[in-house]
């Protein structure tokens, strides 16, 4: 959760950690937007000169909110998975696994709109540092092809249906948040969204599960 950011909540020599506070609390509120350096550096309460000798540019303090945002997209999900009760059959474990995983990204997006539009966000600004900051080489894609590799060593998957599907099980969890907050979703009512985000679920495991 962002916190508050002030002058006197970090240590000498810190300054580079506050910053990046600063920058997920603007993230956060305003996405990916709203992070200007100029800006944590007055939340901060030091000078635009103090906060370059950190970050050089936008695009770097904004690669530097990304990796905290998939960090604590990561957390959400391993939260959610050990929110569930371990099932004593492997193949329903399995599947309760990669459900959970799904489950804790949606409500991630849900609860931190901003961080979540940061976390994925793109374009000519982010700079050559952002293009190194591969999502199929995060922790939470690794946590998504490990729990699908799984699947594959329970009998659930044909090796030969195994290849790409992280990509495809990505892209639809992907798709319904996104929907919901920036599609013509985030309309709907309350149980319409919760409708269409389980449906979105069922259809990964149940797709996965089909022999």
């Amino acid at each position: 959760m962002p916190t508050k950011v002030t002058r006197d909540s970090y240590h000498h020599g810190d300054l580079a950690n506050a910053l990046t506070q600063a920058a997920i609390n603007l993230a956060s509120s305003g996405g990916p937007e709203a992070v200007v350096l100029r800006e944590a550096a007055r939340q901060v309460g030091v000078s635009a000169t103090a906060a370059y000798r950190y970050f050089e540019s936008r695009a770097e303090l904004i690669h530097a909110v990304k990796e905290r945002a998939l960090a604590e997209l990561a957390a959400r999900m391993n939260a959610e998975l050990d929110r569930g009760k371990t099932l004593p059959d492997p193949v329903a474990e399995a599947l309760r696994r990669l459900r959970a995983l799904g489950r804790g990204y949606v409500n991630f997006a849900l609860e931190e709109p901003g961080l979540f539009r940061t976390a994925f966000s793109h374009g000519d600004a982010m700079g050559e540092k952002d293009a190194e900051l591969d999502p199929m080489n995060t922790t939470p894609f690794q946590m998504l092809v490990e729990t699908l590799d799984g699947l594959v060593e329970q009998g659930v998957l044909a090796p030969d249906r195994r290849p790409l599907l992280e990509l495809a099980a990505w892209s639809t969890v992907h798709g319904v948040a996104d929907l919901v907050l920036n599609g013509p979703l985030r309309r709907a009512p309350a149980e319409m969204k919760e409708a269409a985000i389980e449906r979105a679920l069922d259809l990964v495991i149940d797709g996965l599960a089909a022999r």
